[in-house]
């Protein structure tokens, strides 16, 4: 079973108020996450997938660069392309309203997902950023991941009008994601919808009964390892994790969150160690297969008992 580690990589002023003067700090934080202990935004994620010898996806957004400058976009083409790691296209149209000349004619009001824009604009905006990343140096731009999940038929069209033929996008855990699609098996396997291929966001049922998205923020140690070993001997083909940039920083600081960061390198150590099974890989490395849609993947009562525990440590 394919493992893919995907990192959705943004930049965030935490206000549309004052974003000039927000932005320089906002950008260190998010791109490099410098501290006493390191950096732990960008290279460290980097290096702890590059000393168990990991591949990673790094779904890269580019639009804030529209507002800032295209370099900010190549400082972090360069570190993830340095890096050996594998670039692709994020695209969250919240920036839209803040960019001069305009990419779209409507852009006067903002509008949060992606699926509240028309076929014609989620066009626009998805050439745009894809240009925008292979100017920063990106190589081929393959595959795309809406901001906040937040896709419908629209974006696949549009995917398909700027010759990117995969998507990851979906996630069923968001009513956001795929609302026009109605229920299917696209929200737990991978499909062909509008001619694209579709890998879902994996999910898994924790101890508890409960249905969960894999992010690692969100999921314990012991439930990832749980959910991959189940998916795995289930026939699964991908396993597809969430992170973002920033995922190993503690909120609104640049302080580490040591929990998550341990639980990160801890993950890396087991994939390292059963990459016989479970390799890493990109998604030009999968393929959209007629299978039968298996169990979701289940994680122990222990396991989610004691990622409660951490949860509850990480508030005191």
């Amino acid at each position: 079973m394919k493992v893919l580690l995907t990192f959705d990589v943004e930049v965030w002023c935490n206000s549309w108020e004052h974003l000039d003067k927000l932005f320089p700090s906002a950008f260190d934080r998010y791109v490099y996450g410098h501290s006493r202990h390191g950096s732990y935004a960008l290279p460290k994620t980097l290096e702890i997938l590059n000393t168990h010898g990991l591949q990673g996806v790094f779904f890269i957004e580019p639009l804030f660069a529209a507002r800032f400058g295209l370099s900010y976009l190549q400082t972090i083409v360069n570190l993830i392309r340095d890096a050996g790691q594998d670039i692709q296209l994020h695209l969250h149209p919240e920036w839209t309203d803040e960019i001069s000349p305009p990419i779209i004619r409507d852009n006067q009001v903002k509008r949060q997902h992606l699926s509240h824009y028309s076929l014609a604009e989620q066009a626009a905006l998805i050439g745009h950023g894809k240009r925008m990343l292979l100017e920063a140096g990106a190589g081929p731009i393959s595959a795309f991941r809406a901001g906040s999940f937040a896709c419908n038929r629209n974006t696949f069209r549009a995917l398909r009008a700027n010759d990117i033929h995969t998507d990851s996008s979906l996630n069923a855990y968001y009513e956001i994601s795929g609302s026009d699609l109605g229920g299917g098996t696209w929200r737990w396997k991978p499909s062909v919808l509008e001619g694209i291929n579709c890998f879902p966001v994996s999910q898994f049922v924790d101890g508890l009964g409960k249905v969960r998205p894999v992010q690692l923020a969100g999921c314990g140690l012991g439930e990832l390892r749980d959910a991959i070993d189940s998916a795995a001997a289930a026939g699964e083909h991908e396993f597809i994790l969430v992170s973002h940039n920033f995922e190993m920083l503690m909120p609104n600081s640049s302080q580490p969150d040591r929990i998550v960061v341990r639980r990160f390198q801890n993950l890396c150590q087991f994939l390292d160690e059963n990459r016989d099974r479970l390799p890493t890989a990109t998604y030009s490395e999968c393929s959209v297969a007629d299978r039968s849609p298996a169990a979701r993947p289940h994680a122990r009562l222990g396991s989610t008992v004691i990622r409660h525990m951490e949860q509850l440590w990480r508030r005191l």
